[in-house]
């Protein structure tokens, strides 16, 4: 089995930390996004991965080959972002097997061991997440047997409640393909881009069952609020904690917290929901739902959902702030 990561995109709601990172390499709870889902990929048996690159591809490829020397990677440019159906479209000629296919905006609890049991007359399996706010998103109608009928984007009636998540592993990867080929020659929908979702309505449409299997969590890693609720969510599930070499001193710890290496806090208050990455410094101050770059230093101020970039420096701010590596912010007069 082989993967397919579309990741060309440049992360605009993430600005300004994607102006020099790419959004993949975004870090929540102390880790690139991206290293979860290969993480995951690795356990499954998964060693050869085509990465569909655009915006910031050295740094996508470089750390690819120091983080997972034993991936066997494939990089594609999509030049024009012309959406899903086009980014999986440049993959074809890597693909000879049956494929995951993985977006890295959002973290899921998802078990990836189904597509080993997988029913000979299954051609694929697509996750989903029952959601309330099913208006935001694109839902899967499913018949009685739980397969997938159609996909709807942003219904105004509740017919379904299972949002696609956007993980998905397809058998029938021919039959993909030649649904891929057949979106692209239609008309684009209405932002101008094709979806991967219309080619597998048009394996539906030929005789494709596809599964609809469901997530127990599905986290979005894509804004600086979501990612700061995903933050929250792996410090719970084991990501927090204060490293032998962190500091602490005179100050008061409310968990979840991450501290990391060498970081420095002095008389403050931190958590819940902190990361405070390698060789940071906080002192006199409050930080609560927030991310600290490394090398980052917070002094005289009280932080709410914030995410600060590496090496930036805040001095007496008190309130919100998303700035990106080696900025400066100073709340006095």
């Amino acid at each position: 089995m082989k993967a397919i990561i579309p990741l060309a995109g440049k992360g605009t709601r993430l600005r300004p930390h994607t102006h020099v990172t790419p959004k993949p390499l975004i870090r929540v709870a102390g880790r690139p996004v991206m290293s979860y889902i290969l993480d995951d990929l690795a356990e499954l048996g998964v060693d050869e991965i085509v990465f569909v690159v655009g915006y910031l591809r050295e740094a996508i490829e470089s750390y690819v080959a120091d983080a997972y020397p034993n991936i066997t990677a494939h990089y594609v440019v999509q030049e024009v972002q012309d959406g899903t159906a086009g980014a999986v479209s440049l993959a074809e000629p890597f693909v000879d097997e049956d494929v995951l296919i993985l977006f890295v905006d959002t973290l899921f609890d998802a078990d990836l061991g189904l597509v080993r049991d997988v029913a000979e007359t299954t051609g694929g399996i697509i996750w989903a997440k029952e959601v309330e706010d099913y208006q935001r998103y694109g839902v899967i109608l499913t018949d009685d047997e739980g397969h997938m009928v159609r996909i709807i984007e942003k219904p105004s009636e509740p017919i379904s409640k299972l949002a696609n998540i956007g993980l998905y592993y397809i058998k029938d990867w021919q039959l993909l393909f030649e649904g891929i080929h057949h979106t692209l020659q239609a008309s684009p929908g209405a932002s101008g881009e094709f979806y991967l979702t219309d080619a597998f309505q048009y394996m539906v449409d030929h005789g494709s069952k596809i599964q609809v299997a469901p997530v127990a969590g599905w986290y979005d890693c894509g804004k600086p609020e979501t990612l700061l609720e995903t933050n929250r969510h792996l410090l719970l599930r084991g990501r927090s904690g204060i490293a032998d070499s962190a500091t602490l001193e005179d100050s008061t710890v409310n968990d979840p917290v991450r501290v990391e290496e060498g970081a420095v806090v002095r008389n403050s208050v931190l958590g819940p929901n902190v990361t405070v990455e390698a060789g940071a410094r906080v002192e006199n101050s409050t930080v609560a739902d927030t991310i600290l770059g490394s090398g980052s230093t917070v002094i005289d101020s009280t932080l709410q959902g914030s995410l600060v970039g590496s090496e930036s420096r805040v001095t007496a701010y008190r309130g919100r702030l998303s700035i990106g590596d080696h900025s400066e912010v100073d709340g006095e007069e």
